[in-house]
Formats: structure tokens, sequence, C-alpha cells
């Protein structure tokens, strides 16, 4: 019997094209006026705050036709709200997050944000790169942490409204990494596009450039709570992961360089597993990069199916990036109240990062991570959202 992620990667037309690529969103030519009206009535944004330095951020709703709905700012183009059809079309907030701009200032475990210029932990807070060391930011000792103490996610990005053919409201979020910024190399231009399709697809594009060699592996960094956020913890959500292999961690969570088969420990996914029985077998109760099958750097795969069967939400993840963050929510310690009023305690969401392999020291594993002078890095990941009506 095939399992659902197999099922998954056949409902082609129910994720919009995604088998075959993820084309990035390029601004058309002169849309007709009708075109341009309904794409505004699909995209609008507010003002949200102002950062201690000055600097202005704008938060923007994209409005699916399907019923799908993502609120993002500027700031860290942080994904504020994500809301999801359940059962009977009833609409809830599916992702963590808080209501006002000083909350994200004060801290907060990545919530909804673009992390880089690498996403993930690097031992030793640094790396050989063409004979060289580059030290960087070492902001969770002994390891540098999703782009060091200013990565991405405490950036302010410019954004640009998308012309797309289909109509989808879709936004550009650009920003230039100047070189040394957090101990990296190069000047690194960065564009991030988030799309929501009529299929209730929440499509999440990058392409970069830099004019130095660097490594360069953006995640979005979303907690998922299917059954609503503040609904409390993931326990009852199923997930499943399509991967036979992982790389170990050591006691400081730094990866280990080496790839070992899941069947010998306890966070094998490949068939759907309850959240609350697999956590007590994770290392540390945390959760593992998992290496996604191999197949060409453009081509799409499942990367992961998660379901709420009380809300009837199923999240289907697909991706062009080669592994998978899994990342129970142990450590969410926020001492804030989130959107719903409710204080986020450990597993109040889980978290499902597409990226690359962080430390660019290890050759074998690093494949597609490093970007060159000339190149434009291109990825892309998709969350298909569906309702099990069972």
């Amino acid at each position: 019997m095939a399992s659902r992620i197999e099922q998954a990667q056949n409902t082609n037309a129910r994720t919009g094209r995604l088998q075959r690529g993820f084309p990035i969103g390029e601004t058309l030519p002169a849309e007709s006026t009708a075109r341009d009206a309904v794409r505004d009535s699909l995209l609008s944004s507010r003002r949200f705050g102002t950062v201690p330095s000055g600097g202005t951020v704008d938060a923007w709703t994209l409005t699916g036709r399907g019923g799908l709905v993502v609120e993002a700012m500027t700031f860290g183009g942080i994904v504020m709200r994500l809301l999801a059809p359940g059962r009977g079309g009833k609409l809830d907030d599916v992702v963590l997050g808080f209501g006002d701009l000083d909350s994200y200032l004060a801290g907060h475990p990545y919530f909804g944000a673009i992390t880089g210029r690498v996403a993930g932990r690097i031992r030793n807070a640094g790396f050989s790169l063409e004979g060289k060391r580059c030290e960087l930011a070492c902001n969770e000792p002994p390891n540098h942490l999703h782009g060091g103490v200013c990565g991405f996610d405490k950036r302010i990005w410019d954004a640009t409204p998308v012309n797309r053919a289909d109509g989808a409201p879709s936004l550009r979020l650009e920003y230039l990494s100047p070189d040394g910024e957090e101990g990296y190399p190069g000047n690194v231009k960065v564009a991030v596009t988030y799309t929501v399709t009529d299929e209730n697809v929440f499509l999440v594009e990058s392409e970069a450039t830099s004019d130095r060699t660097t490594p360069l592996s953006l995640t979005y960094h979303s907690y998922f709570n299917l059954a609503g956020e503040g609904s409390g913890s993931i326990a009852d959500h199923r997930l499943e992961i399509p991967a036979s292999e992982f790389v170990p961690v050591d006691e400081n969570l730094s990866l280990t360089g080496r790839l070992e088969s899941v069947a010998r420990h306890g966070n094998d996914f490949r068939h759907s597993r309850r959240m609350g029985d697999a956590i007590p077998q994770l290392y540390k109760n945390h959760g593992d990069l998992y290496m996604l099958p191999e197949r060409p750097e453009s081509e799409v795969t499942v990367a992961a199916r998660l379901e709420d069967p009380g809300s009837g939400r199923v999240l289907t993840v697909l991706t062009t990036e080669r592994y998978l963050q899994l990342y129970t929510g142990r450590y969410i310690h926020c001492g804030r109240a989130g959107k719903s009023g409710v204080v986020y305690g450990p597993y109040a969401g889980m978290c499902m990062e597409c990226e690359g392999y962080a430390d660019a020291s290890n050759v074998s594993l690093r494949k597609g991570t490093l970007l060159r002078p000339g190149q434009t890095q291109r990825r892309a990941t998709a969350h298909a959202f569906t309702v099990n009506t069972a």
C-alpha cells in the first residue's frame, strides 16, 4: 500500500504544478487595469511599526482565492499569521507568533523568519573555504546559529508586489548582505518571494548572487500547530518524512558530518507517527537533520507530511532543498503571550526547515550550498494545505 507521502507526490494538480519545479516569480510587462485591481484586492499592506534605529516596518497580507491567508512583515521577512482552512472551512492561524513588533524585537526563537546567511548550526562558529578559515559570530556557543547575532531574521527587507500571470498574490522581499556581515565573505544580493496560490499552497522561493564565494543556505522558520496557535501541544500531530538517512549531532547539537541510517534509531518517520510517541525517542527530544532523496538540483520532492487529526488539516512540504531539519519545539520558552494571549511552552509548535548543509567545510555533504561569483542560486519550498474530511 502506498504511504501518505507517496499519495501526496501524485497530487500534482492539487499543489499547483509542484512536481516539475517552481518558476521564480517574475514581474510581467504592463498588466491590464482589471488584473491590477484583482491583484490589489488580494495583496495589501499596512504600517506595522518602527525599529529602534528608525527603520519602518510594513506588514503585507496575501489573500488566496482558495481561503489561505498569509501575513508577513518586512522585518526578517517574518510570517506573522498563516490562516488555513480546516474541516467545514473553519480558518485558524496555524503558525506561532506575536501581534506587535515590540514582542519580536524583544527576542524570540526565529518565529516565522527568513534565517541566513546559513540556517542551522555551524560547529565552532567557523568554516574553511578555499584554503582560508572564516570566523563567524558565535551566537550559540560553541556554534554559529541561523546567520549570527544579527542575521537575515533581524534585517529590514525591501518589499515589492509581483505581477504573476495567474493573478496569485505574490510579494518579493530583497536584501543586500554586505561583505563581512556576521563574518561571511562577499556582497550577497538575496530575494525571497512569497506567493499564495489558488490551490492553498504557500510558496517560498529564493534567488541570490554574490561577488565572492560564500556559503548560502536560507530557510523559512515557522513553527506550525495545525490545530491553531495557542491550542496547546503538537503531541497529537502525525508526521511522515521520506528519508532513510540523517546527520547525527553531538551534545552541543553540532552536526557530526556523517550520515547514519534512521533504521537504527528512534527518529524513523518513513511511516506516519504520532509526535507525542516519537518525541521521547529523539535525541534530546529535539529532532534531526534528514537527507532527502537524491535528485537533480532543481527537482522537487516531498520533504514531510504533517496532519492534525482533530482539525483535519494536512500540510505537505515539498522542496528543491537537499535536507529537512525537524525541530519539535522542545526549547520554546517565550515568557510573553502569543497572538491568542497564550504563553507558548515546549512543543507548542514544530518546525520543518528545508535547507542545505550548514557546515561549508564538509565537502561531501555541502553540495549546492556554496554560491560562487557569476552563479545564481535558486531554491523553492512549498507548503500545500489540504483537509482530510474523514
